[in-house]
């Protein structure tokens, strides 16, 4: 693991990916996914633990207002399991994780996306399931600070605050605002994300306390993504709320990387609320461009933007589930 500067960076190629959607907002157990990229939970569950298997776990996995990716690299080496985010609350990536068969332990690393509470809610809870002393966890110092939103009379509605240094030992704590290599360099954390597109202007009424006040905080500059580059595909690039804008999250990914095709997006896109469903319209005019070969919004993407993305790209998009599990 490595931080390394953006005009130096290479993401090692890797041979295959597969992610599975621990924590979302929705689950969906009955449509089917015209896509062969993805499984759905009762698809893959059967053909890896078989019949026997799936009628003694009769148990479900469930959503929340919340977003967790399990990510599995495949290189020539043994594979590398990356939890990126852990939900909103400390049950649901324990729980989900016991009803799809998955032991935690295989985690080798925490990544999160940035620091709120729907995003690092079960962190304490997947440190002592996976249970490694040094266990990396890969953050932005400015998770640390207490965070709220303003309301039109001048409150605040203060977020739960992020776990401490202490809270989080064994396990190492890893800060960073630059882009970060793992998995033998095949991963990228793609740190601070540069804001360029004219109509992705952060979270206007985002506040963070800082020295003794609450201050506006609209950027939230710790919002990051995670980038890899599957052999012969291109990115695959992974969001939890691209509160950057997910188009300055693709456009940066590529210029780190140096790859320009966009193979997969992924993740939340923060499109739903009055302050931005204005933007959907400007965010699909430059998707559509990028014309990435699987697109998955969920969590904050919201559903007109939603239904909006599937209109636009029909062959790419899938409706995420929690549950299911993409291969790359």
């Amino acid at each position: 693991m490595k931080a390394a500067k953006a005009s130096n960076l290479r993401i090692t190629e890797t041979d295959r990916i597969e992610i599975i959607s621990m924590v979302d907002n929705s689950i969906d157990f009955l449509s089917t996914v015209n896509n062969k990229h993805v499984q759905s939970f009762m698809q893959w569950t059967r053909d890896r633990y078989g019949g026997e298997w799936t009628s003694k776990h009769a148990q479900l996995p469930f959503a929340e207002h919340g977003f967790s990716m399990l990510i599995k690299v495949f290189n020539q080496d043994e594979p590398e399991s990356i939890l990126f985010d852990t939900g909103g609350s400390a049950e649901a990536i324990i729980e989900n994780a016991k009803r799809m068969g998955i032991s935690l332990s295989e985690v080798g690393c925490i990544v999160l996306s940035h620091g709120h509470y729907d995003h690092f809610g079960g962190l304490l809870s997947a440190v002592k399931a996976v249970g490694k002393a040094g266990l990396p966890i890969i953050v932005h110092e400015d998770m640390f600070r207490a965070r709220g939103t303003a309301y039109s009379d001048g409150t605040i509605r203060k977020y739960a605050d992020f776990p401490t240094k202490a809270q989080l030992n064994p396990a190492q704590v890893i800060f960073t605002k630059q882009p970060f290599l793992m998995a033998s360099d095949s991963v990228c954390v793609t740190g601070e994300i540069p804001r360029t597109t004219s109509f992705e202007t952060g979270l206007m009424n985002h506040k963070s306390f800082v020295n003794g006040s609450w201050q506006p905080d609209p950027l939230i500059m710790d919002d990051r993504a995670i980038v890899m580059n599957v052999k012969g595909k291109g990115l695959v690039i992974l969001s939890g709320c691209a509160h950057a804008g997910i188009i300055n999250t693709i456009n940066y990914a590529r210029q780190i990387s140096g790859v320009e095709n966009a193979y997969a997006v992924m993740g939340g896109f923060h499109l739903a609320g009055k302050d931005f469903e204005d933007k959907i319209e400007s965010t699909i005019k430059e998707l559509a461009c990028i014309n990435p070969e699987l697109i998955v919004p969920s969590h904050c993407t919201g559903w007109r933007a939603m239904f909006a993305i599937s209109q636009a790209l029909p062959d790419a998009f899938v409706w995420n589930s929690v549950g299911n599990l993409y291969q790359l």
